[in-house]
């Protein structure tokens, strides 16, 4: 493993991970990568298609998106940094994120997740100036420990990697929208 510790946080979004960049730029550019895809695969749908399931699953874009803005407030609020999310004692609001209708409302769900996006951005920049990758200063977690950036940031890639797919399935049955990448 490599000192990144004084390693600065690229100062624009990447939207790919670099061929051959270091381990903080490798990172870095694989969440942003899967938070463009997951935003191309919900794009211009209304609060109706974004309603849509998928066989047996009670899954939706709508919810999607609204989970994952909670994910990225609990991941980089408060397991990163050990500030209380706004959800904090909301404990059935990871439950309700799923429950999305035709009538819920579609650009403030896209509001909550850009924002929760871009307050994560900064908070990861603020980790990194404050040590980096191996990072460890947020929420103790009894019997485990206090994650690093590192770690949190895998978390967040493999959430994302995860629910891109869900994304994908459910926006091909609405529209037939397919592929890997958002067009350049």
């Amino acid at each position: 493993m490599t000192d990144e510790s004084n390693l600065t946080a690229p100062t624009a979004v990447l939207t790919e991970p670099p061929l051959a960049g270091n381990e903080l730029e490798t990172l870095l550019g694989s969440l942003e990568r899967m938070r463009r895809t997951l935003a191309w695969k919900c794009a211009d749908l209304d609060a109706a298609a974004m309603a849509t399931t998928v066989g047996a699953s009670t899954m939706t874009i709508g919810g999607l998106l609204r989970h994952l803005a909670r994910c990225e407030a609990n991941s980089f609020s408060w397991k990163l940094h050990d500030h209380a999310p706004a959800s904090a004692g909301d404990d059935d609001g990871w439950e309700r994120d799923w429950q999305w209708t035709a009538a819920a409302d579609a650009d403030q769900a896209w509001q909550d997740w850009r924002t929760a996006v871009e307050e994560s951005r900064v908070l990861i920049a603020a980790a990194v100036a404050d040590g980096g990758l191996d990072r460890a200063k947020g929420h103790h977690f009894d019997g485990w420990g206090t994650p690093s950036l590192r770690r949190i940031l895998i978390d967040m890639i493999e959430e994302y990697a995860r629910h891109t797919g869900h994304a994908d399935l459910i926006r091909e049955a609405i529209d037939g929208r397919v592929g890997e990448d958002p067009p350049a």
